[in-house]
This record gives structure tokens, sequence and C-alpha cells, in this order.
């Protein structure tokens, strides 16, 4: 029996941390949504959001999680029938194909293997093929696989064609250098838990002025995903319906950490140090990475050895040791655990991460070399204070 007190680390994908200068702007008190100080906030996190999303376009912050902006891209800019091509490497790739077939989308799956990002060439013939193409549906990181699909690239097979490019962005906008406008992505959509070092309950949409042409014509029914009327009511500096105002206020907050900290370009860099950092240490521990070839910044995925239980090892940690990890879903469920460096992370998060894996393996009874994770990551992390 434990005799301290368990001290609670979160290093999962999200929900992930968030700081103490934006909790503290959550906790104000709050203020009613139709009045011109609050229009004020919106106004500037609204701003704040367009710079994320690096687009001229309005982004309109909806009170949901991510997958309400998910449905939202998919009903506000296609009609009952369209075809549609999904690239479905992960669980959330079948969640774009799952929201398709109930809005009554003709659906063609690429599958693509689990930890492996889709080849643009096989996009590009099945766009050949199939010249009745009306969206191509991706994540931008796929977060159940910890892959990082090539947006750019299929954003320029997209571009010249009657066919949208959708983007799950939710681990990735924020993440990576993913501009919306410079790389023609059409819909790009983020949630509050990821990246934005939000609780969750707040999603970001973007159309591209190609998306909000179909816009006009597409037919799938929505009412409070209508992005259009939030459109009009964002040109105005407020929503349609009741915003989630204390997330507002706490978004405005993280904008302002961001700009103070060096702006975008050193978020992704932070997140590219720290991701290299894990994936050293995971490697010099003598362990596999899920997506070598193609790894997303967001999180690292750690193929676990054939006697270890990936559920009885995220237990351990999180009960015992108080390191909160994401483990597999679907098919890989019990055979990876996920380590998170994204949001509100930082070089001692991954020390942990390492450390406590180290421990939790050797807890289960496989047998660890500690310090050899760890070390290799120092060397990485060093760069941050370089």
């Amino acid at each position: 029996m434990t005799t301290t007190i368990l001290k609670r680390y979160l290093l999962a994908p999200g929900p992930t941390q968030v700081p103490a200068e934006v909790q503290l702007a959550m906790a104000a008190p709050i203020i009613h949504h139709r009045t011109p100080q609050f229009s004020e906030l919106f106004g500037k996190t609204a701003a704040g959001a367009r710079a994320m999303f690096a687009t001229e376009q309005p982004v309109m912050m909806l009170a949901c999680t991510g997958t309400g902006g998910m449905e939202a891209a998919v009903t506000n800019t296609l009609s009952h029938g369209d075809h549609v091509l999904v690239v479905k490497g992960g669980k959330f790739g079948e969640r774009w194909e799952e929201i398709a077939l109930r809005y009554g989308l003709r659906v063609t799956a690429l599958d693509v293997e689990w930890g492996k990002a889709v080849d643009p060439a096989q996009v590009a013939a099945i766009l050949e093929q199939a010249d009745d193409l009306k969206a191509v549906l991706v994540q931008g990181s796929e977060t159940s696989t910890t892959v990082l699909h090539p947006v750019t690239e299929l954003a320029a097979l997209t571009r010249d064609r009657d066919c949208l490019l959708i983007v799950d962005g939710i681990t990735s906008v924020g993440v990576v250098d993913m501009p919306m406008d410079a790389s023609g992505i059409d819909v790009l959509v983020t949630g509050s838990q990821k990246a934005m070092m939000l609780p969750p309950g707040l999603a970001l949409v973007a159309l591209s002025e190609k998306a909000w042409r179909a816009n006009e014509s597409a037919d799938l029914p929505r009412y409070y995903f209508d992005l259009a009327r939030e459109r009009d009511a964002l040109a105005k500096d407020t929503s349609a319906y009741t915003p989630a105002v204390s997330l507002v206020t706490g978004l405005a907050a993280v904008f302002e950490l961001v700009e103070a900290t060096g702006g975008w370009p050193q978020v992704y860099r932070r997140h590219d140090i720290l991701a290299r950092a894990t994936r050293a240490g995971v490697l010099a521990m003598g362990l596999e990475l899920l997506a070598p070839d193609a790894p997303s910044p967001a999180a690292t995925g750690v193929l676990l050895p054939e006697t270890v239980d990936g559920g009885a090892l995220t237990r351990y940690l999180r009960d015992t040791m108080g390191v909160t990890v994401a483990g597999g879903q679907g098919r890989l469920k019990g055979r990876i655990v996920r380590l998170a460096h994204i949001g509100y992370a930082d070089t001692f998060d991954v020390v942990v991460a390492l450390s406590a894996l180290e421990m939790g393996l050797a807890g289960l009874g496989h047998e660890v070399e500690f310090g050899r994770g760890t070390a290799a990551a120092q060397k990485l992390l060093m760069e941050m204070y370089a």
C-alpha cells in the first residue's frame, strides 16, 4: 500500500493538460454572451483562430467536441448521394466513414495499414478512375495510430478538381505547420482538448472559398450545425447560438500565451523536439514504434512486447504510478500505448512518460534496463534550451 500522495500526470493525447493561466482565465466571473464585452472577446479570439489555421476565412467556434465539427464539415458541403473517398487508416478514419454513411453518401474507402500514412499516388489513381468524387476525407494526424498523413500532397490533387479536401485536424492543428490557405485545404476541423490546451467542448471549423461555394448547394439536413448562419453571426462578433463562453475566454488566454512565447513557429518547433526525443527514448529501450515512417508530432505509438498486456500496463501506470497515457483503440487494443507530447507539454513530460514506461514494464515483469530511454531522450531535449 502506498504511503504517499499520488501526484497525477496527464500524458494522453486528449484531453490534455491545461495551463494555470488558462484555468484562471476560465475561472473569472462569466459574462453574458450578448454583450459588447463578450463580442469584443469573441472577435479577438476569432482573429486568433484565423492565425492558428493560417487562413483569411472565418473560423467558426462551435459548442461541441471535435466530432461535432467533423459532422458539420460533412453536412455543410455535401449532398445526399454524393460520392466521397474516405482515407481509413485508423479509428478516426472509420469515424469519417460512419458519418458519411449516416448521411446517405456513397463511400469509397481507401484502407490504409494502421501505422502507415496514405500514399498520395493511391488517392490520385482513385481520383482519376472516379471523376464524380465530391470530397476526400482524411485525418491530418490519425490519433489512434499516431500517423501524420501527407495533407499538402493530397491538397495538390484536389485543388483543381471539383472535389473538396476535408481534413480532421484535431491532433494536427496547432501541432504541425499545416497552413489551410497555402496548403489548399478546403475544410479544416479541430477541437479544444488537444493542442489548444483547453478542456473538451469547443470545435473550430473553417471552409475555403471553394467549400463555401459547395455550401450553397449542399442539401444535407442541419440546424445547429449551420455554418453559413454561424459565419453571418461571426461577422458581427457573435454566434448563432449560445457559445461556450468559458472555453472562448480560455482560448483567448491560450492565444495570448502562444504569442508571448514566440508564436506558432515556436509551438511547432517544441512539438517536433518533444516527439523526436520520445521516439529516441522508445527505441533506446528496445521497443518498436507503431508509425516509424510517418510519425505524428502529437503522440508516439509504442508497440509492446507480446508478453505485456497494454490494458494492464495503462492501468498500472494510471492507478499505481499516477501517470495517464493512452492505450490502443480498435484492432490495436492491448497491443500499444500512446505517449502524448501535445499542447501544454514540455521536456520533463517526456522524461516522466519514458521513466513511467520503463518502471511500468518492470512492474509487470518485463526485463528493463533503467535509464536507457530517458538518457537517449535527454540528449535531444537539450535542443529546447539551445
